[in-house]
């Protein structure tokens, strides 16, 4: 019994210690985000309804062709199809046929819609782009959040042990009489307080984790975990460009502006191909059709002796005799449809503006957010160095009020308020260091630099 707890421990901390061991740097958590979003897989869904709008805007070249047959009865007194004479009989009839028909001329609509839906194509792809794009940024914010939450659990536990050695030291006071008993109260509450941001922070940790988790779609996200990784907040050579040279980088390669200039172009085709409605249309055709009638006839001999029943046509002659072939040319010229076509063109001239106009806007967006992420970036970095100053001030401060309160010249409510502003200038150093590393990140984006190779 004791060999089988054995094992079965030894079982469990293994796949424990296995579900423990992955610790997802940046890089995977992008990969896997890119691989197993379900927003991104619409989007390649999307992408594949392109390529079969492509492949349909094709086959408007080829020509149509199609198959028919039908087989009927006739009972009683009914005209033969074939030989066109009345008869009182059970009569069968099969036809057959085959139509066939291509477009020659049609205003160039053919050709406009596969230009349309090459440039669909290119859109979508632009479109997944764009989402890959977003959803990295995404796993980056979250990620980096995690990193920042686990620096400040650090901070918090060191206040805490600080304050519990304190603690000790004042209770030591205490009972010999150096102090009062009310600084005592004081630390006390201070620890209480510091225990209560320690659980704060792991929680705030354990949130942020669900959400990368959730956002990677994990289904075993309890075991969830990133590896600790020191990122540094030195600035980036992006950093020592221009807005204008960032934002001259970003037309060029951003896809926001490529989306917007081909829906432009896609809006163009769509007025070429409302205007081909106006023009005639020629198609050529080909028909053949053949038939065939066949019936139970009572067959007499000369002398009038029934002799059995039998067709009076051979039965495979009739495919042959009866064939018929039927091809030639069809103009349509348009003249009074409603207002149609005209409608139609006016209706397209309109989305070409709303074309133009988004085109414009994403232009002048992406110079905002150009110009606004690299004026982040740039009072991140500022508010990054001030807060290391403000952390070294405060803790010399710190550390002279720790060098007076030892020597009883310093009552526990200063010390404990010069303590807290000590830990508030680490957690803001903490958090201006992540700030700045992402909305430096935004900017190499815009530059071109991917957050993964």
């Amino acid at each position: 019994m004791k060999k089988i707890f054995y094992v079965t421990f030894l079982l469990m901390l293994g796949l424990s210690s296995h579900s423990q061991a992955k610790k997802w740097t940046l890089e995977d958590c992008v990969r896997y985000a890119l691989e197993h979003n379900i927003t991104i897989k619409q989007s390649e869904l999307d992408t594949q309804t392109a390529q079969i709008g492509k492949s349909s805007a094709l086959g408007s070249f080829l020509p149509s062709i199609n198959a028919s047959a039908s087989h009927s009865w006739n009972i009683g007194l009914n005209t033969n199809i074939v030989t066109n004479a009345l008869e009182n009989e059970t009569t069968q009839f099969t036809s057959a046929g085959l139509d066939a028909g291509i477009d020659i001329y049609k205003g160039l609509q053919n050709q406009n819609n596969l230009r349309k839906a090459k440039l669909s194509v290119v859109a979508a792809q632009y479109q997944l782009s764009k989402m890959r794009d977003d959803i990295s940024l995404n796993v980056a914010n979250s990620y980096l959040q995690i990193l920042f939450n686990i620096e400040n659990i650090k901070v918090q536990n060191e206040q805490l042990a600080i304050n519990q050695k304190q603690l000790e030291r004042t209770q030591e006071l205490v009972n010999a009489g150096s102090i009062p008993r009310g600084d005592l109260l004081d630390i006390k509450a201070t620890v209480a307080g510091d225990k209560q941001r320690v659980i704060n922070a792991e929680n705030t940790l354990l949130i942020s984790k669900l959400s990368l988790a959730q956002l990677l779609q994990l289904e075993d996200f309890r075991n969830f975990d990133i590896a600790d990784a020191d990122y540094d907040a030195k600035q980036s050579e992006v950093m020592f460009q221009t807005p204008e040279a960032i934002y001259q980088k970003a037309s060029e390669q951003r896809v926001e502006v490529k989306i917007a200039k081909t829906n432009l172009e896609i809006a163009e085709k769509d007025v070429q191909i409302s205007r081909g409605a106006y023009q005639p249309t020629l198609q050529g055709f080909y028909r053949f059709n053949t038939r065939i009638s066949y019936a139970d006839v009572p067959n007499f001999d000369a002398s009038g002796n029934f002799i059995g029943y039998g067709n009076p046509a051979p039965f495979f002659n009739q495919f042959s005799d009866n064939k018929g072939h039927n091809f030639g040319l069809q103009l349509n010229v348009p003249i009074l449809n409603g207002f149609s076509a005209r409608n139609g063109v006016l209706r397209s001239k309109v989305a070409l503006e709303r074309s133009k106009n988004a085109l414009s806007q994403s232009q002048l967006d992406l110079e905002r957010n150009v110009f606004q992420a690299y004026t982040d970036a740039k009072g991140a970095y500022n508010a990054y160095e001030a807060a290391q100053s403000a952390l070294e001030a405060r803790e010399g401060a710190f550390n002279y009020a720790k060098e007076r309160y030892a020597v009883g010249m310093m009552n526990a409510f200063d010390f404990n308020q010069s303590q807290s502003l000590f830990a508030n200038a680490q957690s803001e150093v903490l958090r201006t260091k992540y700030d700045y590393i992402f909305k430096t990140k935004i900017v190499e984006f815009y530059f071109g630099i991917q957050i993964i190779k």
